[in-house]
């Protein structure tokens, strides 16, 4: 199985993945970084945090970026 990274940005940081995951292909990855995201958007908004301009990049095993998912993307306010 192919493995995957979710790394996350924002304005300031970039928070690298160094460990992965494996997923069947790249649609089940980026579903799960999504529903991932959307725990993170979770506990940033239940303590007051800011959302915007974070993303999360899912990346293949060869550095390419298969997607960018950006938080307030994935949540409805």
């Amino acid at each position: 199985m192919p493995k995957y990274f979710f790394h996350v940005r924002d304005y300031e940081e970039f928070f690298e993945d160094l460990e992965g995951a494996d997923f069947a292909d790249d649609r089940a990855a980026i579903q799960e970084a999504t529903a991932a995201a959307r725990e993170i958007c979770a506990e940033k908004l239940k303590f007051g945090e800011e959302i915007d301009g974070h993303v999360s990049e899912v990346t293949a095993e060869d550095g390419v970026v298969i997607e960018t998912i950006p938080f307030n993307s994935v949540i409805d306010i």
